[in-house]
C-alpha cells in the first residue's frame, strides 16, 4: 500500500479533508502533518489524527513563515515515530519547504509532490518581496515530481510565464467527491423552495468583502424578490463586522458552517443560485482559480452566477450554462437576474442538469488513478539536486 505523507497548511480546511478522502479511496496509506487555523489540535481526519505543527493565523504571512521556520527546526522529531512514507506531498509553498526538510529527516531520497491550488498575491507582486518568493519557490520546487494543481489558468498565467516549476502537471479540479456512485433519480430530483423569493446561495470560504456588499446592494435594490443565504466561514480578517453586517441587512443571513459532503445536498437545494464569484485577489487569484462551489452548486442543481471575464466565467460559457454577469455592479445584476421568472429559471436549471455529473464530481475510479499515479512516481528513482535538504 502506498504510504503518503501529507503536509499542510491547515489541518481544518474542508479541501484537506477531501484530498485524504482521495487518497483514502484510491487506495493509500496517509500521514497527516500540518498547521491548524483552531485553538486546540485537531483530533482525527477521515480516521487519521494529524501530527499537529502549531496554530497559525489567518491573513497573517509573516506569523505563518515564523511558525514555519519553528516547525522546520523541529519537524525530525515530529515525525520520529512515523515510519518512511514513499511519498510526501507539501501543500503550498511554506509546506513544500517543509516537505524538503521532513525528506532530509527522512533520508533524503522520498519523491516530493508540490500541490499549489491558489496562487498568493505577494508571489505577482513585482518588487523585491515577490521576487525572493519567487524565487524560494523555483528552488524548493527544482527536483518535485509533480505539480498538482487546480485550474488550466494557473498553469497559464503563472506557472509557465514566470518559469517556476519544470515537472509534469496534474490537473485535478475542485470537484465534489462523490464517495457513492450518483443516482440519476436523486440528482435530477429538485425540492428547491417556490420563488419569488428567489434564494442565491453564497457557501464555503466567505473572504470577498466587495461580493458581500455587491449583494446587500442588489437584495435591497430587490426588495425581497432575492435573498441570499451564506454558509461557511467567514474570514473575519476581511471584514470589519461581518456578523454586525449581516444582521442589519434584511435579505442577507447567515446559516454558519456546515459539513462537506455530508450537508451538500441540502443546504444547495435550499437556494436556486450559486454565487461563483470572488474578487479577494481581483485581476489574479480570484480570476483565474475554478472555485469549489462551482462544481458543488451545479452537482445538486444550483444555477451558478459568475463574472463573464474569469476563468470560472469561460468554463461556463463553453458550457452554455450559468449567468455570467459583465460589470461587477447592482445595476449588472439587476440586468441579469432582475426580471427571473420560473420559465427562465427552469431553462438556466435544465441546463445545468443536463449535463453529465461526472463534470461535477469525482468518484472512486478517478481515486484510483490518481493514487496509481503517485505509485509510479514513487516507484521511479530520485535524484535530488544539491542542498536537498535545505
Amino acid at each position: 500500500m502506498l504510504h503518503v505523507l501529507y503536509l499542510v497548511h491547515d489541518v481544518s480546511d474542508p479541501a484537506v479533508r477531501r484530498r485524504v478522502q482521495m487518497l483514502k479511496a484510491g487506495g493509500a496509506r496517509v500521514t497527516l502533518a500540518g498547521f491548524r487555523r483552531t485553538t486546540s489540535p485537531v483530533a482525527e481526519i477521515e480516521g487519521v489524527e494529524p501530527i499537529d505543527l502549531g496554530a497559525t493565523r489567518d491573513g497573517r504571512f509573516a506569523q505563518r513563515i515564523g511558525a514555519v521556520a519553528k516547525a522546520a527546526m523541529s519537524i525530525g522529531s515530529k515525525l520520529g515515530a512515523v515510519a518512511r512514507p514513499d511519498l510526501i506531498i507539501g501543500r503550498n509553498l511554506e509546506m513544500l519547504a517543509l516537505a524538503r526538510r521532513a525528506n532530509g529527516a527522512l533520508g533524503s531520497d522520498v519523491p516530493i509532490v508540490y500541490e499549489c491550488l491558489d496562487i498568493h498575491r505577494l508571489v505577482l507582486r513585482n518588487d523585491f518581496v515577490g521576487r525572493t518568493l519567487r524565487g524560494a519557490e523555483r528552488h524548493l520546487a527544482r527536483d518535485v515530481k509533480l505539480l498538482v494543481t487546480s485550474s488550466p489558468a494557473f498553469i497559464a498565467n503563472y506557472f509557465e510565464p514566470f518559469g517556476q516549476i519544470d515537472a509534469p502537471v496534474e490537473l485535478i479540479e475542485n470537484k465534489y467527491f462523490d464517495t457513492a456512485p450518483i443516482a440519476a433519480a436523486a440528482f435530477f430530483e429538485d425540492d428547491r423552495p417556490l420563488a419569488p423569493p428567489w434564494r442565491i446561495g453564497w457557501f464555503g470560504a466567505l473572504r470577498c468583502r466587495r461580493s458581500l456588499e455587491l449583494l446587500a446592494d442588489f437584495t435591497r435594490r430587490q426588495n425581497g424578490r432575492f435573498v441570499v443565504v451564506l454558509r461557511g466561514r467567514p474570514a473575519l480578517s476581511e471584514f470589519p463586522d461581518f456578523h454586525g453586517f449581516v444582521d442589519a441587512e434584511p435579505w442577507l443571513s447567515f446559516g454558519g458552517p456546515y459539513r462537506n459532503p455530508e450537508d451538500m445536498a441540502a443546504i444547495y437545494r435550499e437556494v436556486h443560485f450559486s454565487w461563483a464569484i470572488d474578487f479577494f485577489e481581483a485581476g489574479q487569484n480570484s480570476e483565474w482559480l475554478l472555485p469549489n462551489r462551482l462544481y458543488e452548486g451545479c452537482r445538486f442543481g444550483a444555477v451558478p452566477i459568475s463574472m463573464a471575464d474569469t476563468e470560472t466565467g469561460r468554463f461556463l460559457k463553453e458550457r452554455d450554462i450559468g449567468v455570467l454577469l459583465p460589470e461587477a455592479t447592482p445595476e449588472g445584476l439587476d440586468a441579469m437576474l432582475g426580471r427571473m421568472d420560473q420559465e427562465r429559471f427552469r431553462g438556466l436549471k435544465s441546463r445545468v442538469l443536463g449535463r453529465n455529473p461526472r463534470t461535477w464530481s469525482y468518484d472512486r475510479s478517478d481515486c484510483l488513478a490518481f493514487v496509481d499515479k503517485l505509485r509510479g512516481l514513487a516507484a521511479s528513482p530520485v535524484v535530488f539536486a544539491t542542498g536537498a535538504a535545505a
